[in-house]
């Protein structure tokens, strides 16, 4: 009888794997390298919940193998499977669009912050959250609005509630550019804007301070202690602006002019 080839052992391989069926030697196959193994174990009619996970726990897996793994049965009544194949970077978008509608909301953010996650896959999760937000219960968005992206706790600064506002303020991955965009917005409650102009962390930032002075619902004491800080020719800008109120616009006015005397007054340094 004469030796296999390579090519013909590793196809023997496959068809085993393909097969098999002790637990022993199934758990042996998902340590597997070769793809072709792999491809057979995916079609394996005898893999249960953990074998799947445990596989699609792998970053080194091949597209195709991914592709056969998201045919297999278990995975149409498996919820913990099906959050696997979304949240893995392999995974065809053609898979993982249809498979999200099924995801709870925080499911759906772990989507959007997994890195190796496809960036257009995480916007879509984003945007799956926000279709569900409406009817969320007061709980969850507080909670989302600690945990979520920025993008997602940006989202939720639409209604004159406290908690929720620090919530998200305080929100490690809020930027400056989410702020920016919800400062930006018509008909923001008060109580927002005050919150954002007291907060330490984003009180303190050039470009905020500047796009709260510009916001006539920031309160008039923030916008006397942001001044002194800001170059006068942002504040002269600031004063086009003809949404601002008449009064700041001539305070802010006044201001740069006495800053400006005071710097005309002040004797060059002697050499």
């Amino acid at each position: 009888m004469r030796d296999l080839s390579p090519r013909e052992r590793l196809e023997q391989r496959a068809e085993q794997a393909e097969a098999a069926f002790s637990r022993r030697e199934i758990e042996n196959l998902c340590k597997e390298t070769a793809k072709e193994v792999l491809l057979g174990l995916a079609r394996n009619p005898h893999l249960q919940e953990r074998d799947l996970l445990r596989l699609l726990a792998r970053k080194d897996l091949a597209h195709e193998v991914v592709r056969e793994l998201a045919q297999h049965k278990e995975v149409r009544r498996n919820y913990s499977v099906q959050l696997a194949l979304v949240r893995h970077p392999k995974t065809p978008r053609q898979v993982s669009v249809p498979l999200m509608k099924f995801l709870y909301i925080f499911d759906l953010l772990r989507v959007a912050q997994t890195p190796a996650v496809p960036t257009d896959i995480k916007m879509l999760a984003e945007e799956t959250i926000l279709k569900k937000m409406e009817g969320m219960p007061r709980g969850e968005k507080i909670s989302l609005a600690r945990r979520g992206t920025g993008r997602l706790a940006a989202s939720l600064l639409v209604e004159p509630d406290l908690e929720l506002i620090r919530a998200v303020l305080d929100n490690p991955s809020l930027t400056e550019g989410n702020l920016l965009k919800v400062l930006a917005r018509d008909g923001l409650p008060p109580v927002i804007v005050e919150q954002v102009a007291l907060h330490e962390r984003w009180s303190h930032q050039y470009h905020l301070r500047l796009a709260l002075i510009r916001n006539p619902l920031t309160p008039f004491s923030r916008v006397l202690a942001f001044l002194p800080d800001l170059a006068v020719t942002d504040l002269r800008d600031i004063c086009l602006d003809h949404r601002m109120p008449e009064s700041v616009r001539k305070y802010i006015k006044a201001h740069c002019a006495a800053r400006l005397n005071k710097q005309r007054r002040i004797p060059p340094a002697s050499v």
